[in-house]
């Protein structure tokens, strides 16, 4: 019956297949290892010590069992090892990086030391204090770190290091804003973040930095280099040079960041893989021609191995200045996994540098594989690895040498472009039409005018001669902005797509490694599950109906869009929803598209045959009895007072076990799926069971 079913010719095809993937199996450990961390997050529950204990067991012995199985079978088995220990690595992360969440709203003292400073979503100057102290709080439930947004209007300029207090609102990390959307709650457990909140009143400086502390040593450094940029290059110049050198953004404003990535462009920005390579690269290149100019050094010395070392101290020093976080680390690991590469004479660029640069991040921060730095990244570097060596055999054949350079930056751009554009629609809910175009223009000057520039720079500092590299950044960076703000003001020039089914970014990322990784007609397997991921995406059914976890919005998908129940108030709830949809509105927009009327606190619609109204502020909730007669569903952003069996009302109290709401209506009904469902029972999430209201 088994041949009848599975032949064995088949069977012992299968097996050599198999087996001559053996020394390639490098090339297949991240894929293992990826799936692996991949069923960790999508996990409904968080495993106990006896289920994670259990699978260890079964790593060990699968481990023992695939070194001495016959022929064909150990690839196979070391593939389910790796899936088993991916899962392992990251529970094991997750728990190792657990710290107390506050679980209840706070509003009062708050203080700590500044250990970072960016800017929020609403361009408020925002600080990351750790060291936090909190009043009438026991120690062991104040959160390692804390986020606050200063909304207030006097200026203050912090510094690295320096101890201080305000007066805030903080509350735990807010959950997604919809089921199924980004998992701020995740991403703030990974970074030890317990808090977020804002401030309008002024920050008081309780003690100066104190210098203690590589890290904060370090983050002062880059902070006074970023400073000293922007002295000699005020306004956006120097805010976009700050940021490429030192990774600050601080001093980037809006209308600028808007108009990098609407012409596919924000990433010169991230300190990450093009600009670790444009940095190695060129210290690996000026090093070689400097030895050649020495006959004795050029015959007598490994001049290749010297420049890759150097190169690699390089970028270690650009990976401390930049504030060594996870999208630096992965771009230092890559490159310096390829220069290790040079120095045993291997192939510095190729699937196996890529594949020990993945494995590495992978196993140091699991978590990398859910962000979009990550798989942007190694996306466009595996693309460009395998389509180079693919043409590599076709070298001459391009016309004249001359010609080679320019037909390898318009071709390196469009295989990263294609390569990343799934990843990242997925993520922001954008395609740049023209982004290949605004790349052709501005990427050669950062690799041919704008890092060098960098370089030479960090040799001229000691001698107080680096302004004059500073200035010479100038005019390639202007025109860059200039190129930005250009190409995303054409007609056309931003597409906007729908979020995707959690399974469609996972089947298009594995089809593609697999078109990489396999041969021959096997690369029909990989096409396949793309065209199944592009499927899904397109088929995508987004809700009919969202509420706010606050009770404060709600949204009415019609066919002319989402329209939206207030002007004003949840705003990035109302900004995320509408990208989602692939219809980024200004809020006010989506409300006048006019599904909701009502005044006074009370917004009522109609959807399909079910009736819906939305009670908003302290008028509207005494309006609770009068509106429940008439509607099927009520949502309030306040506590329901009386309890009524007339219509179905979700309140702040149901909100608040539930977090965001998604619904569709129904024949009998509606059904309901919320965000911390969607969530489920895990480390990040387990905080909100007895969260308090207020303290």
């Amino acid at each position: 019956m088994l041949a009848r079913i599975c032949p064995l010719s088949v069977v012992q095809g299968c097996l050599t297949r198999i087996e001559r993937e053996r020394g390639r199996f490098l090339h297949w450990v991240p894929v293992f290892l990826a799936i692996g961390i991949g069923v960790y997050f999508q996990l409904p529950v968080e495993l106990g010590r006896y289920a994670y204990a259990g699978l260890g067991l079964l790593v060990a012995l699968l481990g023992l069992v695939s070194v001495r199985w016959p022929w064909g079978v150990g690839p196979l088995v070391w593939g389910v090892v790796l899936v088993a220990a991916g899962l392992l690595l990251a529970a094991a992360r997750a728990h190792y990086v657990a710290a107390p969440v506050l679980d209840f709203r706070y509003y009062g003292p708050v203080e700590g030391r500044i250990i970072a400073v960016d800017r929020s979503q609403k361009d408020a100057m925002r600080l990351t204090l750790d060291q936090v102290r909190l009043t009438d709080t026991a120690l062991d439930r104040v959160p390692k770190k804390v986020r606050i947004s200063l909304y207030g209007k006097e200026p203050y300029a912090p510094a690295i290091g320096q101890r201080v207090a305000i007066t805030a609102h903080l509350s735990g990390p807010n959950g997604p804003v919809e089921p199924g959307g980004f998992d701020f709650q995740r991403m703030a457990w990974f970074r030890g973040i317990g808090a977020v909140g804002y401030s309008r009143n002024p920050v008081v400086l309780m003690a100066r930095p104190d210098g203690h502390g590589v890290g904060v040593q370090i983050t002062r450094l880059r902070m006074a280099l970023s400073a000293w940029v922007r002295e000699i290059l005020p306004g956006e110049t120097g805010a976009f040079a700050a940021a490429i050198t030192t990774g600050d953004r601080s001093s980037m404003s809006r209308a600028t960041l808007d108009a990098l990535r609407g012409s596919n462009l924000a990433h010169l920005l991230a300190i990450s893989g093009l600009h670790m390579g444009l940095l190695t690269g060129f210290v690996y290149q000026a090093a070689r021609y400097l030895m050649a100019l020495s006959p004795s050094v050029a015959l007598h010395r490994p001049t290749k191995k010297i420049a890759a070392v150097l190169a690699m101290l390089a970028g270690a020093f650009y990976l401390l200045l930049s504030g060594g976080n996870v999208a630096t680390e992965r771009a230092y690991i890559m490159v310096a996994t390829m220069l290790i590469g040079v120095l045993f004479d291997r192939r510095a660029l190729s699937l196996r540098a890529v594949a020990m640069a993945a494995v590495i991040v992978l196993v140091l921060h699991p978590e990398a594989l859910t962000e979009p730095g990550f798989q942007m990244s190694f996306a466009a570097t595996t693309a460009l690895v395998s389509v180079f060596g693919w043409i590599g055999q076709f070298r001459g054949r391009f016309g004249p040498r001359w010609v080679q350079p320019i037909m390898a930056v318009v071709l390196s751009s469009a295989v990263a472009a294609a390569a990343t554009a799934p990843v990242a629609a997925a993520h922001f809910n954008q395609v740049s039409h023209f982004g290949l175009i605004a790349n052709l223009l501005s990427v050669p000057l950062m690799g041919m005018l704008i890092m060098p520039a960098a370089v030479l720079a960090a040799l001229l500092g000691p001698f107080g001669l680096g302004w004059l590299a500073i200035k010479l950044m100038a005019l390639p960076i202007d025109w860059i902005i200039g190129v930005a703000y250009h190409v995303s003001s054409m007609e056309g020039a931003i597409g906007y797509v729908a979020q995707p089914p959690p399974t469609a970014l996972p089947a298009v990322a594995v089809g593609g490694a697999l078109i990489v990784l396999l041969s021959g007609r096997e690369k029909i397997v990989g096409a396949a599950l793309v065209v199944i991921g592009g499927v899904l995406w397109t088929n995508v059914d987004r809700p009919p109906v969202l509420i706010s976890q606050t009770g404060g919005l709600v949204g009415v998908l019609k066919e002319n869009g989402r329209a939206l129940s207030k002007l004003k108030g949840d705003g990035f709830a109302a900004s995320v929803w509408l990208e989602n949809d692939g219809a980024p509105l200004p809020q006010s927009e989506a409300y006048a598209l006019g599904a909701f009327r009502g005044d006074n606190g009370v917004s009522r619609s109609q959807i399909g045959a079910a009736s819906l109204v939305h009670l908003s502020g302290k008028l509207g909730s005494t309006q609770l009895n009068e509106v429940c007669g008439m509607a099927s569903l009520v949502v309030m952003n306040r506590y329901a007072d009386q309890s009524t069996g007339e219509c179905w009302v979700i309140d702040a109290e149901y909100l608040r076990h539930t977090g965001a709401i998604a619904l569709w209506p129904e024949l009998n009904g509606w059904r309901i799926e919320t965000a911390r469902a969607r969530q489920g029972d895990r480390l990040w999430t387990r905080w909100q069971k007895d969260q308090q209201p207020w303290r």
